[in-house]
């Protein structure tokens, strides 16, 4: 099963990712961990990466594709993928579709985690996460049981919050969501994948409401 979450910066596509990860054993494909990982791998693939990235400028929509096939080759056939952050254009979308086809694949789900734009700079200004293994918390809904002490992996004061969890720069964000990659909504309801979650709901009522739809 192959699946996409769609949502603006601070849904809870990641907090779901992981979840998914740690209960179904699906695999998480994220844009910036397959990027960050290419550049210190050493391989033909990842010097590129390395050699844009060092030069201040964008990854290739070309690049980013490759790096998704490599994941596909190199994990096994019956893999469960979730593709994080990418596809973020109609181009993209195309891009990966193509792919998925000439690898003998298919999407069966892209789920839209709704989220009303106010409660959204309020749960990303407080949100921090563990610089280990990316577990995601927020000072008021879900702090870790012990101050400074990552639940899921046990790092003591490994914590972050990321320079841009900011309103100024969420509307940034959020301005380039709705410009860019809201248009992936109409095109995955017009193939007849799409289907929507409440982003606002607790994360395991959110990750309830996912299972109905993967189940279906």
């Amino acid at each position: 099963m192959n699946i996409i979450l769609l949502g603006p910066p601070g849904a809870g596509k990641g907090t779901q990712s992981h979840k998914l990860v740690a209960e179904r054993g699906m695999v998480q494909l994220s844009t910036g961990d397959m990027l960050r990982a290419a550049r210190t791998s050493g391989t033909a693939m990842g010097k590129q990466v390395a050699a844009v990235m060092d030069a201040g400028e964008l990854v290739t929509d070309e690049v980013v594709i490759g790096l998704i096939a490599e994941q596909l080759d190199t994990n096994p056939a019956d893999t469960s993928f979730i593709f994080d952050g990418f596809p973020r254009t109609l181009v993209q979308a195309d891009a990966l579709g193509a792919l998925l086809v000439s690898k003998g694949l298919k999407l069966d789900h892209v789920i839209e985690m709704r989220i009303d734009d106010d409660a959204l700079v309020s749960r990303i200004t407080g949100r921090f996460t563990c610089s280990k293994c990316g577990a995601v918390y927020h000072e008021a809904t879900k702090r870790p049981a012990k101050d400074d002490v990552c639940d899921s992996c046990g790092k003591v004061h490994g914590f972050t919050r990321r320079k841009d969890d900011n309103e100024e720069s969420l509307r940034t964000r959020l301005l380039a969501y709705y410009r860019d990659t809201s248009p992936l909504i109409g095109y995955y309801y017009a193939k007849g994948l799409l289907a929507r979650v409440d982003g606002l709901g607790e994360i395991d009522a959110v990750a309830a409401e996912m299972g109905e739809i993967l189940a279906r």
